[in-house]
């Protein structure tokens, strides 16, 4: 019988507790809990151009029920974002990331139980790395690509896998996909490979949208798989898959990434584009929900956008993609979901 690809019913939970949104949080599920934890944004309005820093968080906010109310439950050691978010066991492992000062290597694993938080310590990575990609492999952590600083002119081609049964865990590089350098990616797992799909390369720090994709399997290595019809760069990782296909939810395609429109900028796109694994081929499929008001310049988060730099978790059998950037400097604090209709 052949297996027909899924649609999806969209809506919102509760919205994140800060006005602002933000950018560049890890979040996955620990004990049945929701967590977003981290990220970044611009207070008040701010943005680059109006000269306004960038702002990092610790907070650890926690939902238990669908249907409930978001609470900070905890911290974490630093202020964080941008790195890798992976729903382990009973924990979120938060993996790399950015704050104020840098790039930075650590790794942690946030767990809620009991209605409270606690934050251990896994491996530090090779070196520090934001703006990467990973994924859960039979019980592997798998990340690809990134950068090392925030002023780097090269992103990375390194590949690394931690193995979460190990008694003495270590992270171990592996042999690099046979493509560009990259990063801001999307990751993937599915039936016991991963993905590595999309993302920008920086050349002399200027971004090169790219469509090339690959498959890694522990036994025979890297596959080039299908090329994407159009860029995907920043989209909610990682993406998610069924067995017979991966969704990729929006992303930046690049169409306006010559352009300066700051608070016109219409947003990013909103298709959910699907790979079919037994037939290597991506088709559009669909729309992310959004619902852009004619005061979406002054009050953007009146408005329902397809968000990018952020994580996708699977939580009650609805994917959920919470917060992230909707335009440039501009987040959001409503937390999508997408019910999986069979």
């Amino acid at each position: 019988m052949k297996q027909e690809h899924v649609e999806f019913k969209w809506d919102t939970l509760s919205p994140l507790p800060d006005s602002t949104g933000f950018a560049g949080s890890f979040a996955g599920i620990s004990n049945n809990a929701l967590l977003v934890v981290g990220g970044s944004n611009f207070p008040r309005n701010g943005a680059p151009w109006k000269g306004s820093k960038k702002v990092w968080y610790n907070n650890i906010f926690v939902l238990e029920h669908p249907d409930g109310e978001w609470r900070r439950a905890g911290a974490l050691p630093v202020p964080l974002g941008y790195g890798v978010s992976v729903s382990a066991g009973e924990g979120l492992v938060c993996a790399g990331g950015s704050n104020d000062k840098g790039h930075v290597a650590q790794v942690f694993m946030v767990k809620y139980q009991q209605h409270s938080i606690s934050v251990e310590n896994l491996p530090d990575l090779p070196f520090a790395l934001a703006n990467t990609c990973g994924a859960l492999v039979n019980n592997k952590i798998y990340i690809a690509g990134g950068i090392r600083n925030p002023d780097s002119k090269e992103a990375e081609n390194s590949f690394y896998c931690l193995d979460l049964s190990a008694e003495e865990k270590q992270w171990q590089q592996l042999a690099s996909w046979p493509g560009q350098s990259r990063m801001l990616s999307v990751a993937a797992e599915a039936n016991g490979k991963f993905y590595l799909i999309g993302g920008t390369g920086l050349i002399d720090g200027k971004r090169v949208y790219l469509t090339d994709s690959y498959a890694y399997d522990e036994k025979d290595g890297w596959k080039k798989i299908a090329n994407l019809p159009y860029p995907v760069v920043a989209a909610p990782s990682a993406a998610y898959s069924n067995g017979s296909f991966l969704y990729v939810f929006g992303g930046d395609d690049g169409s306006h990434a010559s352009s300066d429109l700051r608070e016109k900028h219409p947003g990013f796109s909103d298709n959910i584009l699907v790979y079919d694994i037994k037939n290597d081929t991506w088709k559009v499929s669909g729309k992310m929900h959004t619902d852009i008001k004619e005061n979406a310049a002054e009050k953007p988060n009146e408005s329902i956008w397809a968000p990018v730099t952020t994580a996708l978790a699977l939580w009650n059998n609805k994917i959920v993609i919470p917060g992230g950037e909707v335009r440039p400097a501009t987040r959001t604090p409503r937390v999508l979901t997408a019910e999986i209709i069979k």
